[in-house]
């Protein structure tokens, strides 16, 4: 299940719990966050990552496809915070963090989410 959420005008939650991503998830989800990321400026992200699925070969190709879209929601966003129980998925998040420019990164542990909010809030 990808569950995606805007909590304010500036505010994307995404969850992601544990069933497989095929390639129609992950065109809706795609769309869904672009959808949903229109008008937003110094957006905050936060990711809820609970035992996260390997997406289908097939959901990678739809991704790499919407690559360009992608990049380009990158610009609206000045912060992403990522929950996971899994500590690679906590360290991709700061290896990317320190990787694209402009969108800061950090992850976080499941039951973290009070330092995830505040640091997502927290002036730049």
């Amino acid at each position: 299940m990808i569950k995606i959420t805007k909590t304010a005008p500036n505010r994307i939650d995404m969850e992601f719990d544990g069933t497989s991503i095929d390639e129609d998830t992950m065109r809706n989800a795609i769309e869904e966050l672009i959808e949903k990321s229109e008008g937003i400026e110094h957006g905050q992200l936060l990711y809820r990552l609970h035992h996260f699925p390997w997406p289908s070969l097939s959901a990678i190709a739809v991704k790499l496809g919407h690559l360009p879209k992608l990049f380009g929601l990158l610009g609206k966003f000045d912060r992403c915070a990522v929950l996971s129980d899994e500590a690679w998925l906590r360290k991709a998040a700061d290896i990317e963090g320190a990787l694209i420019p402009g969108l800061e990164m950090k992850g976080f542990e499941m039951d973290q989410t009070e330092a995830a909010e505040t640091w997502l809030s927290a002036p730049l």
